[in-house]
């Protein structure tokens, strides 16, 4: 699958001194985006359907790649589906989402909704797992496979800014059209909601997860921004993991990974 080069190197931005000489810790540089947290009543038959109808590498049970992006499920027997949640959906793009949506109706996938065109720029439409999350299936040929993940907020405009401040990323606009945060080559979206959205911990989409050199001094510099902790640095195997609260109740996974 070809899709554009993921950076391989972070680093976090040194402090800057203010115009008062205090000095003020920053955001990470572009922090990458690390994976992503699904739930099912069967997390080694999530991590299959996965491999097997959007198209990631099985790398163990109930853990799927999507190039540099892992999606990696809990086992629950009860839980809530993402629509409704503050993380509402992800995306995933395809060369050829006609082909696709083909398979997945043979397949007996539900489809939400029929490709459409948006000015010829992409095409897009939506299908559900197995399990209640929601995917947006794309066709834009500039970042294939792993492609976004999309937010519903009462404040749009101040979720694109914290997550700003606390993992970096280009702020831009999708195909000159929607606001977005750019973390390489995964999107970030915000779309704006009239009424709060559930928080996503046991959700179909548990959380998100952005990853950092070194954790103990990112952890320094988000709790000097006001970021709340709920589980504090920690070994977990060959890694070093966190969580946070992001705005929205998004639970959110900080790892710093194996040393190479």
């Amino acid at each position: 699958m070809i899709r554009s080069q993921r950076r391989l190197a972070f680093s976090l931005v040194p402090a800057l001194v203010s115009m008062v000489a205090i000095a003020v810790p920053v955001a990470a540089a572009d922090s990458p985006y690390h994976h992503l947290h699904l739930t099912a009543t069967d997390a080694k038959a999530g991590g299959e359907w996965y491999a097997e109808h959007i198209g990631g590498e099985l790398v163990g049970d109930g853990r799927v790649m999507f190039d540099d992006v892992l999606v990696v499920f809990f086992q629950k027997d009860e839980f809530e589906g993402s629509d409704g949640s503050s993380v509402d959906h992800v995306g995933f793009s395809y060369e050829d989402l006609d082909a696709k949506m083909a398979a997945w109706k043979a397949a007996g996938i539900p489809v939400l909704m029929e490709p459409r065109d948006v000015n010829g720029l992409f095409k897009f439409g939506f299908i559900e797992d197995p399990w209640g999350t929601k995917l947006e299936v794309m066709q834009d040929a500039e970042t294939l496979g792993f492609h976004h993940i999309h937010l519903k907020s009462t404040d749009p405009e101040g979720t694109f800014g914290w997550y700003s401040e606390a993992f970096g990323g280009e702020k831009t606009k999708y195909k000159g059209l929607l606001d977005a945060l750019l973390y390489d080559d995964v999107w970030l979206m915000v779309q704006n909601s009239d009424a709060p959205m559930a928080a996503t911990e046991g959700r179909a989409i548990d959380h998100l997860s952005w990853s950092f050199p070194d954790l103990a001094a990112a952890a320094e510099m988000l709790k000097s921004k006001g970021v709340v902790f709920t589980m504090e640095p920690r070994p977990f195997r060959n890694i070093k993991i966190a969580f946070i609260e992001g705005p929205d109740g998004v639970r959110i996974e900080l790892v710093e990974p194996a040393k190479e």
